[in-house]
């Protein structure tokens, strides 16, 4: 699958660093000729569960004061941009199950989200920013420009707002998992390997929305096959 490479330095210098603004998107939607989305995900480590992504079109509105890379917000504070962003701005959303993830390995299905996210927004953008090293090649092909940006959600405003969607969502989405598979700590470690949750793997046995091709969930499954505690 082909890398697309990061933008030209010149539409970097400009960035001010650790600062989140809209210059870089404004600077894209100027050359490309119009709307902008930024793109981003959340998910790709766990052992169980989706990955999500998003798709933000920032419009006129005043953007959240503070906006940010998501990780680097409290929960409530995401909570809070996460209303104003999908009341003020153009917001789509996809994600990947685990079946999907064992199918077409994290990096396919995680491209394959993001791409439904962005042709899903209500308005078309003519092209996408999207938070780290690639851009769906299934976007390109349809026309789409495409630049990734390293650290995009905690420069570019649009990918910010994208990558706020997709931890909001993704967390709400374990949350009632966890209720559905309790015992796992889905609440609070949203699948990741945690402590709680690996113990929890080796004396229940993986759930349906655990991914059966990451290494501890193979082997768990491999051991208790075997009749071996994990």
């Amino acid at each position: 699958m082909p890398r697309i490479a990061s933008p030209a330095p010149d539409l970097l210098a400009g960035l001010i660093v650790e600062a989140c603004d809209r210059r870089m998107e404004v600077d894209f939607a100027r050359r490309w000729g119009g709307p902008v989305a930024g793109v981003d995900e959340v998910g790709r480590g766990p052992l169980a569960g989706p990955v999500v992504t998003a798709a933000v079109i920032l419009t006129d509105a005043p953007l959240p004061e503070g906006l940010t890379d998501s990780k680097q917000l409290k929960p409530g504070a995401r909570e809070q941009m996460f209303e104003v962003i999908c009341r003020d701005h153009i917001v789509a959303v996809a994600s990947a199950s685990a079946a999907r993830i064992d199918a077409m390995n994290i990096l396919a299905a995680n491209l394959w989200a993001m791409d439904r996210a962005v042709r899903s927004l209500a308005e078309q953008p003519v092209g996408v920013l999207v938070d780290g090293r690639d851009v769906p090649s299934a976007l390109t092909a349809a026309g789409y420009r495409g630049a990734a940006i390293v650290k995009g959600d905690a420069r570019v405003a649009a990918i910010a707002a994208a990558s706020i969607v997709a931890k909001v969502m993704r967390d709400r989405m374990m949350e009632l998992h966890a209720a559905e598979f309790p015992g796992y700590g889905f609440e609070t470690n949203v699948g990741y390997g945690s402590a709680k949750h690996l113990k929890a793997l080796a004396e229940l046995g993986p759930t349906p929305i655990h991914r059966r091709s990451f290494r501890p969930v193979r082997e768990c499954i491999e051991a208790r096959a075997g009749g071996q505690r994990p």
